[in-house]
């Protein structure tokens, strides 16, 4: 009898009260098939108690234990000495757990903290491309199992949206690495440029596509667009109707996916109500997973292991980029006003560049203000 497909309806699960107060119940019940961990977001801990260190092992001795990064800033100009850190980090963690594959989300961090900026999109240059294949080589030679890059929910342009997907397979093709499917995300996408479902789909290389999130976000009002609401990736709320329907679209079209991964912020699950709630969408998350699961009659057919890939000693790096990504941080963070910030990028050095600034969305470069301003505070 043939083994039946891997598929895992799971929780990001890191060490927050208020999220595993939410996840508790289910965890109890034995429900939570894998779990994600964002092993970066624990730099505020002096120690990690003992009961989450053995739930990690539990997950991990049974294959179901996948690390999500949040702050490596995978795309930045310059190589940082905590990018360094971040990678040996990686290596003590990955030596102490096995996990199943590796993560990191796409874009560049604006503020000067490492563990205080907001993830923006790049130029889809050859620079890009040879700066982002360098640093997935080095995580992967951290980690030594798959490595995976997550789709973003910003942009600035529609031609954006619709070159990313192609853009994450060239990052990716290197290490052999597979793509995080952040529903929510795309559903962002989908609202913010009106673009349909189907066409944009069609867009993303979904063979690579080894783990879905989905999760809940926020609308905020737009003066550039005072008639359109702005859909943020938040995470701070249910998830909504419409990331439902696109997973049950989305899972059938994804022939190597093997986790489903809800997702929700500690500080949205203070009250008993959302903590309900969470257990509500992850139950229907479950039960759309394991209907797939039963339609499943293939294995997957990708390892997502690379036959071989080494990073050069030395880190690449560009100077004309990276002085481009602080002069855009330093406007984000800094412009009183939204006509203050297009002044200030139309007398940098990001104009008639290939940033395109010229054609950048008045509500979406607004948006961005919006990004970089909670994250400096």
């Amino acid at each position: 009898m043939e083994a039946a497909p891997p598929l895992y309806a799971s929780v990001a699960c890191n060490l927050d009260a208020d999220l595993l107060a939410a996840a508790y119940p289910l965890l109890e019940e034995g429900r939570v098939e894998a779990l994600e961990w964002s092993f970066d977001a624990l730099y505020w801990a002096e120690q990690v108690p003992e009961w989450f260190t053995n739930l990690l092992h539990t997950y991990a001795g049974a294959g179901r234990l996948v690390g999500h990064g949040v702050f490596f800033s995978l795309l930045s100009g310059k190589w940082s000495p905590e990018q360094q850190q971040w990678l040996a980090h990686l290596g003590q963690l990955a030596e102490q757990f096995r996990f199943d594959h590796i993560t990191e989300h796409f874009g560049f961090f604006t503020g000067q903290n490492f563990h205080h900026g907001a993830p923006l999109p790049i130029p889809y240059t050859a620079t890009a491309l040879r700066i982002g294949q360098d640093r997935l080589r080095r995580i992967y030679d951290a980690c030594c199992c798959p490595v995976g890059l997550e789709n973003l929910a910003f942009a600035y342009t529609l031609d954006e949206v619709k070159r990313h997907g192609n853009f994450l397979e060239e990052l990716l093709l290197p290490v052999n690495g597979f793509v995080i499917l952040d529903l929510h995300n795309l559903y962002c996408q989908l609202h913010n440029f009106g673009v349909p479902y189907d066409e944009l789909i069609a867009l993303y290389p979904l063979e690579r596509v080894r783990e879905i999130h989905i999760s809940g976000g926020s609308w905020h009002d737009s003066e550039q667009a005072p008639s359109q609401r702005i859909r943020r990736d938040t995470h701070d709320d249910a998830v909504p109707e419409e990331v439902f329907q696109l997973l049950e679209l989305t899972m059938p079209r994804c022939p190597n996916l093997k986790f489903v991964v809800l997702e929700q912020l500690g500080h949205a699950l203070h009250a008993e109500a959302s903590r309900t709630q969470f257990r509500e969408d992850f139950g229907r998350m479950e039960s759309l997973v394991a209907r797939h699961r039963a339609a499943l009659r293939t294995l997957p057919t990708n390892d997502f292991r690379p036959q071989q890939t080494w990073p050069p000693s030395t880190a690449a790096e560009d100077e004309h980029l990276h002085r481009q990504q602080r002069q855009l941080s330093d406007i984000l963070e800094n412009a009183p006003s939204y006509a203050e910030a297009q002044r200030l990028l139309q007398a940098s050095g990001l104009a008639h560049s290939d940033w395109r600034i010229e054609q950048w969305e008045p509500h979406m470069l607004e948006t961005a203000l919006h990004i970089a301003r909670k994250w400096k505070t």
